[in-house]
């Protein structure tokens, strides 16, 4: 790992976010910081910052008498908030068809040309986020940014799990490609269109995400057993 105080801290953060993901650490498995501190070899203050930043996700909480525990989080609850990401995204993508500059319009194209041919799915999401990124700058409003960033790291583990169903990345690429034409054309209802199917869960995504969703309560069971 580098250790670089920020970016131990960040990887850690990868690392225990995808062990949440995966099952590894089920919803309501108790995250003890002297216990991961042994287990990743490191000091107690890298994985304290990054159980806050984890903290601040709402991907695990502060409970009495047990510490950090691994939260969960219903179908309802997930549904609404792909559906807010949605309209956030579409909105920053609207913007950005009337506002990007021609380097930011490189920078979305650029990110877009990246994720081709990429089949890992951890690999292509890190790439997938920069494509994103540089789709919410390209709106060049501030505030709008800010707030879809936030929720972006709210939403980030359920993104990374539904890339892991059967032709997702596939699917997800040629969405990017849709999206980008529609930029470049400067059709900002399009682009916002093709955005909002590309983020919200609908009809096998969602039920693929529910599923998965359910084998970690069914984790947290057999834990609690």
């Amino acid at each position: 790992m580098d250790q670089t105080p920020g970016r131990l801290s960040e990887q850690l953060l990868e690392i225990i976010e995808e062990c949440i993901v995966t099952g590894e650490y089920p919803p309501g498995a108790r995250l003890d910081e002297v216990e991961l501190a042994e287990t990743f070899g490191v000091s107690r203050t890298p994985i304290r910052e990054a159980l806050i930043q984890l903290s601040a996700m709402r991907m695990i909480e502060k409970r009495p008498r047990k510490g950090w525990v691994v939260a969960s989080v219903s179908p309802n609850r997930l549904c609404e908030m792909f559906e807010v990401m949605a309209e956030m995204e579409a909105m920053c993508g609207r913007l950005a068809a009337r506002r990007a500059s021609a380097f930011q319009q490189q920078r979305i194209k650029a990110a877009h040309e990246a994720c081709r041919d990429i089949k890992d799915p951890d690999a292509y999401y890190r790439l997938n986020e920069l494509f994103h990124i540089a789709l919410y700058e390209a709106s060049q409003n501030e505030f709008l940014i800010e707030q879809v960033r936030e929720l972006q790291r709210r939403v980030r583990p359920y993104r990374r799990m539904q890339l892991r169903a059967r032709a997702r990345i596939v699917d997800s690429f040629n969405e990017h490609e849709g999206i980008v034409e529609a930029i470049l054309a400067g059709d900002g209802e399009l682009v916002a269109e093709r955005l909002r199917a590309h983020v919200m869960v609908q009809g096998k995504r969602f039920a693929d995400l529910v599923e998965s969703l359910e084998k970690l309560t069914s984790a947290q069971a057999r834990l609690s057993a």
